[in-house]
C-alpha cells in the first residue's frame, strides 16, 4: 500500500506504513526510520516506530521557520516525509538472523492462566505448550515498558481476545498471549494478557549495552524447562 498520512493533535503526524500487523518486516520500519532521521526532517523532534506506523512529534514554530503554510503544518511535513520516502530503496535489507532461545516454565505459579488458555481454545494443557513452544516468532517491536518485546507467530489456535480484567501487576519474566501474538514482562507490571508462563532470563538491563535482550527482528524460539531448571538458573530480582 502507499504510505498515508495521518494527522494526530496540532504537533504530531502518523506514516502508515501497512494495514495489518506483519506485513511488513520488522527491520523495514526500522530502515524507514533511519532514512528519515539521516537527516533529521526539518522541525522534527521525535521519531516513534510501531508495527505498521511511524509517528513523527513536530515543533511548529520550528515547521513555520522552514516555510510551512500555517493553516497546514502536517500536510506540509506530510509531504516532506513522503518526498524522502520516495527516494528510499525498494529492497528491504537482509533481516537479523539472530534467533534467541528462551526458556519457559510453564503453568503452575509461572502460568496461572494456562489452564484457561487450554479450556477456551479446546485443547489440553499439553497441546498449547507443544503449540506455543514449537512457534517461531518475530520480534515486531519493542514497547509499551523498557524492552517489552511483541512477538509475531502465535499459531491460530491459540489466538485469543485479552483478559476482561487485567491484572495490577504481572511477574517480571511473565510469558503471555492474546491477539495473535505472545510476549514477554520485562518487568513487573499491570498486564491484560494471559500469563501461561515465565521465564528466567531478564529481558531488560539498564546496565547493559544494549540494555534489551531482544531486538527487533530477531527470532524467538520457547523452550519448555521444567520448574527445578527455572529455579537453578533463575536471575530475576
Amino acid at each position: 500500500m502507499e504510505t498515508r498520512v495521518i494527522p494526530l493533535g496540532d504537533s504530531a503526524l502518523i506514516l502508515e506504513l501497512a494495514e495489518t500487523v506483519g506485513a511488513l518486516p520488522p527491520h523495514r520500519v526500522h530502515e524507514v526510520v533511519a532514512w528519515l532521521q539521516s537527516p533529521a526532517l526539518p522541525g522534527v523532534m521525535e521519531v516513534v516506530p510501531a508495527a505498521t506506523t511511524i509517528t513523527l512529534f513536530y515543533d511548529p514554530l520550528a515547521l513555520l521557520k522552514h516555510g510551512a503554510p500555517a493553516d497546514d503544518l502536517t500536510g506540509w511535513l506530510g509531504g516532506e516525509a513522503l518526498e524522502r520516502l520516495a527516494g528510499l530503496p525498494k529492497e528491504s535489507s537482509a533481516p537479523s538472523s539472530r534467533v534467541v532461545e528462551i526458556p519457559v516454565c510453564y503453568g503452575g505459579e509461572h502460568g496461572p492462566d494456562l489452564e484457561e488458555v487450554a479450556r477456551r481454545t479446546g485443547l489440553s494443557v499439553i497441546d498449547v505448550v507443544t503449540r506455543h513452544s514449537a512457534a517461531e516468532y518475530l520480534v515486531l517491536q519493542l514497547g509499551f515498558a523498557p524492552g517489552f518485546p511483541y512477538l509475531h507467530g502465535l499459531p491460530d489456535s491459540l489466538s485469543l481476545p485479552r483478559r476482561a480484567a487485567p491484572r495490577l501487576s504481572v511477574a517480571a519474566g511473565s510469558i503471555a498471549i492474546a491477539n495473535g501474538q505472545s510476549c514477554i514482562y520485562p518487568q513487573a507490571i499491570p498486564g491484560g494478557w494471559h500469563v501461561i508462563g515465565r521465564t528466567p532470563l531478564k529481558l531488560f538491563r539498564p546496565d547493559h549495552e544494549p540494555p534489551v535482550l531482544l531486538q527487533p527482528g530477531d527470532r524467538v524460539k520457547f523452550r519448555a524447562i521444567p520448574a527445578k531448571e527455572f529455579e537453578a538458573r533463575e536471575e530475576l530480582p
